[in-house]
């Protein structure tokens, strides 16, 4: 995965997982996100301008505040980012945690990037890295506090499956750095060690992630919506291994693309959340991994 910069034991595996680099006490240099881009249909929306506005940094990686289009402003508030960024360690394969408490402190990012202040945690809703790598969080403020006290509106889930080439932003507010890409295709499986995630997000090459960067919201250019959450990549060209996920088709033939990075989609999250914001995994429209 696009490794979180701890120092945990755990925080050697996975891309995001190994120890900062040498330069990361210095930010890599913030790209200017445009304020406009080409998007897959000629009758697509008028592109909007992707700043850092709803994003956070995380001890270890980056998140974004979010919202499903039937949140309701006095819900409390919904923080994503991946699953193996959780302050507990990397979930197992196979394991589901959900409602579980936490006191997680989150900064939130202006426009520009600057600090406005600090957000909570209150419990865990629901994380996992068995079939994607998610986790979201479930704040101590609603929206409209949030709002009212820093201006800040939440990101909007996508509640579709994204289309290949779509241009995207990736928004890391760990390090203040905006990617822009394209949507290149979809890897039916993605393996990375023991685990497997499906149906990843691929990109094309210019999104060169880096560690840190894991939990940052991918974006759609054109519509500013949330359509996945950027995850992993291969590093050094090794097939299936920590740092270094390959894709498997439909027959099981495996493919490595070194230097190639991933996300999960988010959509189905929306599929799973209830009125007030409350995760119900038994909702029959939810296809997350169930504990």
């Amino acid at each position: 995965m696009n490794k979180p910069l701890a120092g945990a034991a755990l925080s050697l595996l996975l891309l995001g997982a190994a120890a900062a680099p040498a330069t990361a006490s210095t930010a890599p240099t913030t790209s200017t996100a445009p304020t406009t881009s080409e998007h897959r249909n000629g009758d697509a929306p008028a592109p909007v301008a992707v700043n850092f506005a709803g994003t956070v940094a995380l001890s270890n990686c980056s998140g974004s505040v979010v919202r499903t289009p039937n949140s309701q402003p006095n819900d409390p508030a919904l923080v994503l980012t991946n699953g193996h960024c959780i302050e507990s360690g990397f979930p197992e394969p196979g394991e589901v945690i959900s409602n579980q408490p936490s006191n997680r402190s989150f900064t939130l990012l202006s426009a520009s990037g600057s600090r406005l202040g600090t957000v909570r945690a209150g419990k865990i809703a629901y994380a996992t890295m068995t079939d994607t790598d998610v986790a979201v969080y479930q704040l101590t403020r609603t929206y409209a506090q949030i709002q009212s006290q820093y201006g800040i509106a939440a990101l909007t889930l996508n509640d579709t499956h994204p289309v290949q080439g779509t241009a995207i932003k990736v928004v890391s507010g760990y390090w203040k750095r905006i990617y822009s890409c394209n949507i290149d295709g979809f890897a039916y499986r993605l393996k990375e060690g023991d685990w497997t995630w499906k149906d990843s997000v691929r990109y094309t090459s210019s999104c060169n992630t880096i560690g840190g960067t894991s939990g940052s919201p991918v974006i759609d250019a054109a519509t500013g919506k949330v359509v996945a959450v950027n995850n992993t990549g291969n590093e050094s060209g090794g097939r299936c291994t920590v740092n270094n996920p390959c894709e498997v088709d439909q027959n099981g033939n495996v493919t490595v693309r070194q230097g190639i990075n991933y996300a999960q989609q988010t959509y189905p999250l929306v599929a799973c959340i209830a009125p007030g914001n409350q995760f119900d995994l038994t909702l029959p429209t939810c296809t997350l991994p169930k504990s």
